[in-house]
């Protein structure tokens, strides 16, 4: 087959994608990718109007992925890219990796472990990829111009993120109700009375900062109250971070009575900066964290948390990569007589809830 060009003598034109496909077929990516898999699990309908699809947009596979598809390395990849001093310190991972290990436990699956600190290490695990020497790859703590999981959709390998790039993400992911969870915890506190609520948010650069930025807004928004900004500092999920923007947000608007932190790691650390300006909680200041971690619950006061399912969606993201390599079934009403998604299988959104403790 002649490679297109772009008609000015340049390079190869971008071919079709598998995105493009399945919208065109009516039908979810997975559909897609089971269906150029040769596998059976598909109806007869589904499989004819995927192939349509696939033959109207001259759809070619990556020949390197399906000419592995008849082997296995047996092995998948968990990559955070976060520094080790993040990683061992942030209960969130080792949920992440207990709820992966309980979703491989019974197959033949091995789990790779890889931290990408920098440019160069994101560079050599994509060429560690691009060989096919796992058969799969997970990804968590994901910054919205990480390329990473487009590096893995290019080379044919499948991959499952753990929360989002933006709202429009594309690749297969098991994300929480951020927006929801945010939302309840500052509607908690604006019904027990607080008048000055102010926030600690995460990484701007990352979703799910983003999202927990939009509920606190919301919520102030839903109780007739405009959000002001100098009630929003902005941290990077650390101790350290909730530390430095607390005290930000102490010297903006000293009359603070309520902070919601957009992680209870910085919640950790904006009790530490609150108890050193003399500020008492739950008395003068109320507090509330995101993740309802070990963290929250050995504080002094226990922390108030919004619980998001932390091991659940470590055991949710690995189950969908097995489903995407065909190792299991797919979970009963995922996919429709037509095959459409119901609900979108490769794109799930978990609840959260508010727990309450002592320091609201």
């Amino acid at each position: 087959m002649a490679a297109a060009r772009d008609g000015r003598g340049g390079g190869r034109r971008p071919g079709p994608t598998l995105e493009q496909v399945a919208r065109r077929a009516g039908v979810g990516r997975g559909t897609v990718s089971r269906v150029v898999n040769g596998s059976p699990r598909v109806s007869d309908r589904t499989r004819a109007a995927v192939e349509a699809a696939v033959a109207e947009l001259g759809y070619v596979p990556n020949r390197v992925a399906r000419a592995l598809a008849a082997g296995s390395t047996d092995a998948i990849a968990l990559v955070v890219p976060e520094p080790e001093t993040r990683f061992f310190a942030e209960p969130y991972f080792s949920g992440i990796l207990h709820g992966v290990g309980d979703a491989l436990a019974e197959t033949d699956m091995q789990l790779l472990l890889t931290l990408v600190r920098n440019e160069r290490e994101r560079e050599r695990f994509a060429q560690y990829a691009s060989a096919h020497r796992v058969d799969g790859v997970l990804l968590v703590s994901l910054h919205a111009a990480d390329p990473l999981p487009d590096l893995l959709e290019e080379c044919g390998m499948p991959a499952v993120l753990g929360g989002r790039r933006s709202a429009d993400e594309s690749v297969p992911y098991v994300d929480s109700d951020n927006v929801g969870g945010a939302r309840a915890a500052v509607e908690h506190l604006l019904a027990r009375g607080r008048a000055t609520v102010a926030t600690v948010t995460g990484s701007t650069d990352m979703y799910v900062a983003q999202c927990r930025l939009e509920g606190y807004r919301s919520a102030l928004r839903g109780a007739g109250r405009e959000p002001e900004e100098r009630l929003v500092a902005h941290g990077d999920f650390t101790e350290e971070g909730g530390h430095a923007a607390m005290r930000v947000l102490l010297e903006r608007a000293p009359g603070i009575d309520a902070v919601f932190c957009a992680s209870d790691v910085m919640a950790a650390g904006a009790r530490i900066a609150l108890r050193e300006a003399g500020r008492r909680v739950p008395d003068d200041v109320a507090l509330i964290g995101f993740d309802d971690s070990a963290v929250a619950r050995h504080m002094d006061p226990p922390l108030t948390s919004v619980r998001q399912p932390i091991v659940e969606t470590g055991r949710e993201m690995a189950g969908m990569l097995l489903e995407l390599l065909g190792k299991t079934e797919p979970p009963p009403g995922a996919e429709g007589a037509d095959g459409t998604a119901d609900g979108d299988p490769l794109h799930r959104v978990l609840p959260t809830e508010l727990v309450c403790r002592g320091s609201v």
